[in-house]
């Protein structure tokens, strides 16, 4: 059994986006998942991105947003809804709210995102 808490978990961060690996390769030896909480500041945005050989989920607590996806087609998402991105799936997020926008992404099979961010605190 893996029983992870705060000192475990790692901040990746760029500008406007901080993303805290609760379950990852960082700390954990499932090799099923990755659990990533990420909070958007207003008016940020992660760019249109693919995961070649992995599944994401994500699930919206907070905020509103749209979502970034292939041939620059948007959708709404916001807190309670639920977006699932196939493998190699274009998918991205721009915050469109006056609040932070809060989701939890499930990855698998799990990925190290830390090459995707400027910054990295434990």
């Amino acid at each position: 059994m893996e029983l992870l808490s705060s000192d475990h978990f790692i901040r990746l961060a760029n500008p406007g986006v901080e993303s805290w690996q609760l379950l990852s390769p960082h700390n954990s030896a499932s090799t099923r998942l990755t659990i990533t909480r990420v909070v958007l500041s207003p008016g940020a945005e992660q760019p249109r991105h693919a995961h070649a050989a992995s599944e994401q989920v994500w699930v919206a607590v907070a905020g509103q947003g749209t979502l970034l996806l292939a041939d620059g087609a948007l959708a709404g998402f916001a807190a309670g809804q639920v977006a699932r991105f196939a493998d190699g799936e274009v998918h991205g997020l721009r915050n469109t709210g006056a609040e932070p926008f809060v989701y939890l992404s499930v990855t698998s099979p799990p990925l190290d995102f830390s090459s995707a961010y400027g910054e990295q605190l434990r």
